[in-house]
């Protein structure tokens, strides 16, 4: 693919920076997934790392906003965050049916212990980066 222009507000390397040490790791590879995944995409260019609700979170030009984050009322769990409006989630589901633990429509959660289907998450964060491309087709190009 082309190369990716990776824009990030400094103020999510404080948020980052202060997640707990027994989370912090599992964001950053949440984030590195993220990236990657963005420069192995066709049609991403641009990739904007920025705050939303406080939350690390990425757009793109023709994406869905993906955000991410670990919440201390449930500190044995960090998450993916989908637009809840959109058909991201449902079709995850339909799609990787029990690959993934859900909330919703708008998030894939995964436990502190748990080891990340790569692969499929992948696929996930695809869809979410070009969604409005891709929001047509039935399983959004998955």
């Amino acid at each position: 693919m082309g190369k990716l222009k990776l824009t990030t507000d400094p103020k999510v390397e404080a948020v980052f920076a202060n997640y707990p040490d027994f989370v912090r790791d599992k964001m950053q590879h949440l984030r590195k997934l993220v990236i990657e995944t963005a420069e192995e995409t066709a049609g991403v260019s641009d990739l904007k790392e920025t705050l939303k609700w406080g939350e690390p979170s990425f757009v793109t030009k023709n994406g869905s906003t993906l955000r991410m984050d670990w919440k201390e009322k449930n500190p044995g769990q960090y998450a993916m965050y989908f637009q809840c409006t959109s058909r991201l989630v449902e079709t995850f589901k339909f799609v990787f049916d029990q690959e993934f633990q859900y909330e919703g429509k708008r998030a894939i959660v995964f436990q502190l212990n748990q080891k990340i289907p790569e692969m499929e998450l992948k696929e996930c964060i695809k869809a979410s980066l070009i969604y409005h491309k891709v929001k047509e087709l039935v399983t959004l190009g998955i």
